[in-house]
């Protein structure tokens, strides 16, 4: 019995929900997840039906680009409307840490994000009269598509939290997410040297290998330290605040 207050009681979860509660009790996580569902549909029908093959590779070749669009937008708000308002400086004098803080907010937005992608297995309906589409390959790429929304939603909170301005929020977190999707496209313009960094650092060079059907640990390594790497940032910009 304790032990379940304990965990409803956990600052982390409490601020989580809260953040869940605002975005369904609003517009924006359904006027979002609708442009997303409509740009990602069509994108997807149309090259499906120029291909006519029957699978979700087209999906997943779209989706970190898409995200890198989408997933700013659902975060934006997170820190920077609580900045301007004031009403994170009330949260900070609270009995929470910057970890729980951060934590909470991240994993509302992932969330969030996840929400937002799910009603994509229902293009499968659509698919199976051309054909059954390889299981392997599905699955593998939404387990990728989990790890690319846990990553672009630390950095959509890291951005939200280094300015008051939503839109200032929105733009950082993208140019961050679209570099990271896009940089593997300009690799054939560089010398060799640079090629393999810039193959390590490319997000959509990960994730295209995992929705291939290879669970390969380098690529869920590469978005748990990027996923690590921009919720840590936060955690320091948010005890800098502190001080």
């Amino acid at each position: 019995m304790s032990s379940n207050t304990n965990k409803t009681k956990n600052p982390a979860i409490i601020i989580m929900k809260r953040e869940l509660g605002t975005y369904f009790s609003s517009p924006i996580a359904y006027i979002v997840t609708g442009l997303f569902l409509i740009i990602s549909g069509v994108m997807f029908f149309t090259a499906f039906y120029l291909q006519n093959r029957a699978s979700l590779r087209n999906l997943f070749s779209l989706l970190p680009m898409v995200l890198s669009f989408f997933i700013p937008a659902l975060t934006m708000r997170l820190f920077s409307e609580e900045k301007k308002s004031g009403s994170i400086e009330t949260l900070l004098t609270l009995p929470v840490t910057e970890f729980d803080i951060v934590l909470g907010k991240t994993l509302a937005a992932f969330i969030t994000s996840v929400v937002m992608i799910a009603p994509t297995v229902l293009y499968l309906i659509g698919i199976l009269p051309f054909g059954k589409p390889d299981a392997g390959p599905v699955v593998c790429g939404y387990i990728g598509a989990l790890f690319l929304c846990a990553a672009y939603s630390a950095v959509g909170v890291f951005a939200s939290s280094i300015t008051k301005n939503q839109i200032i929020a929105f733009f950082t977190a993208f140019i961050i997410c679209i570099v990271l999707t896009m940089i593997s496209e300009f690799l054939i313009f560089l010398p060799g040297p640079i090629v393999g960094f810039l193959q390590f650092i490319s997000a959509n060079q990960h994730f295209t290998s995992i929705s291939r059907g290879i669970i390969d640990t380098r690529d869920l390594l590469y978005f748990i330290s990027l996923t690590a790497i921009f919720f840590s940032l936060t955690v320091i910009c948010q005890q800098n605040e502190r001080k």
